[in-house]
């Protein structure tokens, strides 16, 4: 289970992507938009290099390796209370006083209002700042021990690298024989739709078309991938010369409700 709910997090749809994946076991992993990490935590791989551009994300899950209890410990203060979480998210608009807090205070703020805010929606606007709403949970879980030890376990493996780079970064230094899993922010559906607010970056279809040529410099070094993302014509058009497979997805995140509900993905595989 993941310590965060992601926008696109995979864990529903594990029981669609899991077949896909080769018939051979998997002894190297790489993903480098880890996000939630449902396809991460469901493979617990023993070498598996963890990346993804947020920083604020792989600070949280470099504090549960390192220091699993002082963050259980912090969690404990937060409170699921409206006016608090507004001062909590405040935090990082005073530069100064968010650049003196730890490491342990600030992946629990993250934590915390991942799971207090609306949605469970980690949204940040242009200046990198988190800006989810209030969720008005009457009872969200925001201090859960056993999973958070259990994550920890797992991040504690001699085999487990964690880095905050680009992913082309990372896919060049990946030895052979790795499997790549990309769930890169997914192109949006329609032209009021947009998933990539987890950055201030963003991942317009410029970037798409770069990932795209990073899959083909993984196929030219014989290393296989599976890639998620919307099945829009764009998307469609763009991994034609790839084994395209499209699964149903049920979308909760829509400013629109009736935007939400089941939608076409796409599973984009360089083998059969």
């Amino acid at each position: 289970m993941p310590v965060v709910k992601w926008v696109g997090g995979k864990r529903q749809l594990l029981d669609r992507l899991l077949p896909l994946l080769p018939s051979r076991r998997i002894a190297q992993y790489c993903e480098p938009f880890v996000g939630g990490g449902a396809m991460l935590f469901s493979l617990q791989p023993n070498i598996a290099y963890v990346n993804d551009v947020n920083d604020a994300l792989m600070g949280v899950y470099r504090v549960i390796r390192d220091d699993v209890e002082a963050i259980i410990a912090e969690l404990g203060v937060h409170r699921n209370e409206a006016g608090y979480f507004y001062e909590v998210r405040s935090w990082d608009r005073d530069r100064e006083r968010y650049a003196s807090m730890s490491d342990v205070q600030k992946a629990a703020r993250i934590i915390y209002l991942n799971r207090t805010c609306y949605n469970g929606l980690f949204r940040v606007n242009s200046a990198g700042e988190f800006n989810s709403p209030f969720g008005n949970y009457k009872n969200p879980s925001i201090v859960n021990a056993p999973l958070l030890r259990a994550v920890s376990q797992y991040l504690n493996k001699s085999g487990v690298h964690l880095s905050c780079a680009d992913y082309a970064e990372v896919l060049g230094r990946i030895p052979g024989g790795t499997f790549v899993y990309l769930d890169p922010p997914y192109d949006p559906v329609s032209d009021t739709a947009s998933f990539t607010g987890y950055d201030k970056g963003g991942f317009g279809r410029e970037e798409q078309e770069r990932l795209r040529s990073e899959c083909d410099r993984l196929s030219g070094r014989g290393i296989r991938f599976m890639l998620s993302n919307s099945a829009t014509d764009f998307i469609r058009g763009l991994y034609a010369a790839y084994s395209v497979t499209v699964i149903r997805a049920r979308r909760a995140v829509n400013s629109n409700p009736a935007g939400r509900g089941e939608v076409e993905e796409v599973v984009v595989r360089n083998y059969e």
